[in-house]
């Protein structure tokens, strides 16, 4: 990837169904910077580990598939590509059984230990490659990267949460409704906001953003604006897609 406009880590947060990886992979497009998903990578782990008939509750059996996992990542937002010993799992982390377990499994320590160095490892590569890096997840500003010089977290209420997944479900081919969506982002909100490890929180310099009621395009457009106040970008567009 060639040097872009973005200096340093935007570490975007939230919990799902608040646009936070079309806004994340946008803002990195945007300024010609990587991208990481570390949801995706804690998903990947868990369709590991329901692959090898683990019970996703059992921590120390977690941990021993996640240390043995062959896990590939994509920097690139134009390219979601997750792999799993070589072959892409892309749309099958997605499903609805990795959804069901993905917390319990993200909720293993060991699992997040193993995770976080491989997060900062990719973001210090990447950065060395392209100069900036849009990371997106749960707990980037908290403790993957509490350095970053612009942290976000993105909220958004249940009911419009819930819609957007749904709908995402539809596009790519899985079946749902808005209330059983609606019960599931509940679940794990709850669960991942009062897990001991590494709990989902905004960060105390965190700038918050409610996209309710806002289109990507306006999200967008209010971090651009961001990221030039702060001068973390050369030659930053003036706005989204610019």
């Amino acid at each position: 990837m060639a040097q872009g406009e973005l200096r340093g880590v935007v570490a975007m947060d939230g919990p799902s169904g608040t646009g936070k990886s079309t806004v994340a992979r946008g803002l990195a497009s945007a300024l010609g910077a990587g991208y990481l998903d570390t949801g995706a990578m804690y998903r990947a782990v868990t369709l590991a580990v329901l692959r090898a008939g683990t019970d996703p509750a059992d921590g120390a059996a977690v941990l021993r598939v996640a240390e043995g996992v062959d896990l590939g990542i994509g920097t690139d937002p134009a390219d979601r590509a997750v792999t799993l010993g070589g072959e892409d799992v892309s749309a099958e982390i997605r499903g609805p059984q990795v959804t069901a377990a993905v917390s319990a499994v993200s909720a293993v320590a060991g699992v997040r230990d193993l995770l976080v160095a491989r997060q900062r490892l990719v973001i210090s590569e990447t950065r060395a490659r392209s100069g900036g890096i849009v990371v997106e997840g749960r707990d980037i500003g908290t403790v993957v990267a509490p350095d970053a010089p612009l942290k976000v977290y993105l909220t958004a209420s249940a009911d419009a949460r819930a819609a957007r997944r749904s709908a995402q479900d539809a596009r790519e081919g899985r079946t749902s409704t808005v209330d059983a969506t609606r019960a599931d982002v509940e679940r794990r909100d709850t669960f991942d906001s009062t897990r001991a490890v590494s709990p989902l929180r905004p960060a105390v310099d965190a700038i918050e953003v409610d996209t309710t009621d806002l289109g990507v395009e306006a999200v967008l457009e209010r971090l651009l604006a961001v990221v030039r106040e702060r001068g973390l970008g050369a030659a930053v567009p003036g706005a989204a897609g610019a």
